[in-house]
């Protein structure tokens, strides 16, 4: 299994295109495979025949794992098992691990006499039928620490019994849907994945619907919920006059060499000049320490049929008009196809979704942690303004909605960056080159 980027740990293997004795050639695809971020297809290093495969379709695969053997007829492969586990070291430890429940949620074993029981936090009830528990993957160690889930004996559905992280969202969810389960004490940890899945339902009076979220809509509500739990957010609405940027619009439109540049690449173009006059947007809050950005990575939210996804384009502030909108076609038709390299989907440092297409006039974005601040373009509306000799008149103005982490931007600066950015739309013309 390749390691698909910096920060991926572990892939889903969504389908395979071939089955054990099948012959293929080399660079053939044989399997379907997904990040959290995109889709990827699985080719085969060399020709030969399919011997083995050590994963089922709907497996997720700690990266540098030997997901399958190809070679000639009669070869053994046996000495690749060991392999499919992965090759990060795992004692298996659980800190802070109890001894396996029951389905009353009570301890299997009572503790040696003299010694108060270890305490489950939270104690919930788990099926009675677990089996005795291999090691812990990495990210299940993660998950059982953050969901403070901490059942004992587990049965790991990975190679040679590995517990993978699917097994304890499963076993959590089964404990908080069981009957009879026992309610949790303290406060409730953060809903798991497996639980928001589990609302998935078809239209009403409809059976409930056994359809898991996928690795995408997953990381996009884990995501969300860490960005309202981790930041201070609050929401600036400003405005733009709209005319200059229309005015070039057509301009450009005109012209083959320019036509695909858009309205929202004016406003992404613009925004990057603003973000160099107003630097303290262009960060990122990590640990208590800011971290200001000299170059800007700008990333866009994209529409795309498995969610939504948000490419970055690393050092824009050095591209010009032109090559800006190409890098943005670019990636966004990358990310629709599913195709994406997952380091073009990091990194990024200031954030712009645009909505306005849709027509919506105002809403409140939501910072993409551990930046500081993104901004959200709404609809193009007429707007009456008054003139300094004290007449009205309507003007196309493009609606902005700037939200930012008040822990380091307080209303002032944010208010300068629309400012500055309004003053970068209305002389668009002036600032950019082709």
């Amino acid at each position: 299994m390749p390691k698909l980027g910096n920060t991926v740990e572990e892939c889903l293997l969504t389908a395979w295109r071939k089955t054990k004795g099948d012959p293929v050639q080399e660079g053939e695809v044989i399997a379907d495979i997904e990040t959290d971020k995109t889709t990827f297809e699985l080719t085969a290093p060399a020709g030969g025949i399919l011997l083995e495969t050590f994963f089922e379709a709907g497996a997720l695969i700690p990266v540098f794992s030997t997901v399958c053997v190809i070679g000639a007829v009669g070869e053994s492969v046996e000495e690749f098992r060991a392999a499919a586990g992965g090759s990060q070291p795992d004692d298996g430890a659980l800190p802070g691990s109890a001894p396996a429940l029951d389905a009353r949620g009570a301890a299997a074993a009572a503790p040696p006499t003299g010694e108060a029981p270890a305490r489950v936090n939270p104690p919930l009830a788990t099926p009675s039928s677990v089996a005795a528990s291999g090691p812990l993957s990495p990210r299940a160690r993660r998950f059982s620490r953050e969901h403070e889930f901490y059942p004992g004996a587990v049965a790991g559905s990975g190679p040679g019994g590995r517990v993978v992280e699917a097994d304890l969202r499963a076993l959590l969810q089964t404990s908080r849907r069981a009957p009879g389960a026992a309610p949790e004490a303290g406060p409730r940890s953060p809903v798991d994945n497996a639980g928001v899945a589990s609302d998935v339902r078809q239209p009403s009076g409809g059976p409930t619907s056994g359809a898991r979220l996928s690795l995408v809509r997953r990381t996009i509500a884990r995501r969300l919920r860490e960005s309202l739990g981790s930041t201070a957010q609050y929401t600036l609405h400003g405005s733009a006059n709209a005319g200059p940027l229309l005015a070039l619009r057509r301009r450009l439109k005109a012209s083959p060499d320019t036509a695909q540049i858009s309205i929202g690449d004016l406003v992404v173009f613009s925004t990057i000049q603003a973000l160099l006059e107003v630097p303290d947007l262009n960060a990122e809050l990590i640990d208590d320490s800011v971290y200001r950005h000299a170059e800007v990575h700008m990333a866009f939210a994209c529409d795309t049929p498995r969610g939504l996804v948000v490419p970055v384009i690393r050092d824009s502030q050095n591209l010009s008009l032109g090559d800006l909108s190409r890098r943005i076609k670019e990636l966004a038709a990358q990310a629709v196809e599913g195709v994406i390299a997952p380091d073009d989907l990091s990194g990024g440092t200031f954030t712009v979704t645009n909505l306005g297409s849709f027509g919506v006039e105002a809403f409140t974005p939501l910072i993409n942690p551990p930046q500081v601040a993104v901004l959200g373009v709404d609809a193009i509306q007429v707007k009456p303004v008054r003139k300094p000799d004290g007449n009205i008149e309507f003007i196309d103005a493009i609606g902005l909605s700037l939200t930012v982490d008040h822990q380091w931007v307080d209303g002032a600066p944010g208010a300068r960056f629309l400012s500055a950015l309004r003053d970068k739309i209305e002389r668009v013309e002036a600032l950019c080159t082709i």
